[in-house]
């Protein structure tokens, strides 16, 4: 792709390069920047066919993980209910129903897209959703069908961020709200762990965003923005367990992948929690207090 998939300027520039180290594969990706919206892009992504081997389900057992307990979703919850308390909602990119369950109330007409069968069957089971599953372009929903539509940590995953938007809008009715979350590409972490960034997923991030490169590809379309900030956190652990284990691996020591990762110990767990809630958790303040925080959390409205 020799222009941006976004703003159409060209040529782009060579950003960084690095492997899958999540499965601690060799075979390096580029990631290149449009020199003038500044959006990041996978540049040799594989193949759609592909595709399903960088996933698997060791990756949904870690993203379902990540999903488990009413507390990872309230933040979300308390935003949506900022602006919208019931009506029909489309969670895209559903998993197994997390945020929709932690919705909560008879308020809401639950719908979701999940591309995984077991997860997307999983959804409807524990929700009572109706859950399409397969690609989100070929979901067959009705033109101002929705109050609310979500998408955490999803639009990055997609081929064609700029026809999703375009579907989104269509889909929500007058007055709907588009919320989504996904990594910030000029974020503090980014800064510092540059190639082993937990967050850039290689290859199955295909998008990078930042709050310019998302403003210039929501104003391909007629949104309007209500919300746009950088959320506390960090990616820390991650990304340095990337570089211990790409350390050991140039001293011939092999190390386990993060996708063969079994769940921690509790005694582990407590420790790494304290630690998150201490020095990381200030970390994480003062990079989103400055905008440099690891996630944006953006909500448009049609």
């Amino acid at each position: 792709m020799d222009q941006c998939p976004s703003c159409g300027a060209h040529p782009p520039q060579l950003f960084l390069q690095a492997p899958d180290r999540f499965h601690q594969r060799t075979e390096l990706y580029q990631l290149v920047r449009c020199p003038a919206c500044r959006l990041v892009w996978l540049a040799n992504p594989p193949a759609p066919s592909e595709m399903s081997i960088h996933y698997g389900g060791a990756y949904d057992r870690v993203i379902a993980r990540a999903g488990k307990g009413q507390d990872h979703w309230e933040r979300r919850r308390r935003t949506i209910l900022k602006y919208k308390q019931g009506g029909a909602i489309l969670d895209i990119g559903c998993s197994s129903g997390g945020f929709l369950e932690a919705l909560g109330s008879s308020a809401w007409e639950l719908f979701g897209v999940e591309i995984s069968r077991d997860a997307a069957q999983t959804a409807r089971l524990r929700t009572g959703a109706a859950v399409f599953t397969g690609d989100i372009l070929d979901a067959p929903f009705e033109a101002g069908s929705f109050d609310a539509i979500t998408c955490f940590h999803v639009l990055e995953h997609l081929r064609d961020p700029k026809k999703i938007l375009s579907c989104v809008y269509e889909w929500l009715k007058p007055g709907g709200i588009f919320y989504f979350e996904i990594p910030n590409i000029d974020s503090l972490d980014h800064w510092v762990f540059r190639s082993y960034w937990y967050a850039l997923e290689l290859p199955r991030h295909l998008y990078h965003f930042s709050p310019s490169s998302l403003r210039a590809l929501a104003g391909t379309t007629a949104f309007s923005e209500l919300q746009m900030r950088t959320l506390s956190g960090t990616y820390f652990e991650h990304s340095m367990r990337y570089i211990v284990a790409d350390m050991a691996s140039r001293a011939g020591l092999r190390t386990r992948p993060m996708a063969e990762e079994k769940q921690s110990p509790l005694v582990w767990r407590a420790m790494r929690k304290a630690h998150r809630l201490t020095a990381l958790s200030l970390l994480g303040f003062v990079a989103s207090a400055c905008g440099r925080g690891p996630d944006l959390s953006a909500v448009f409205q049609k």
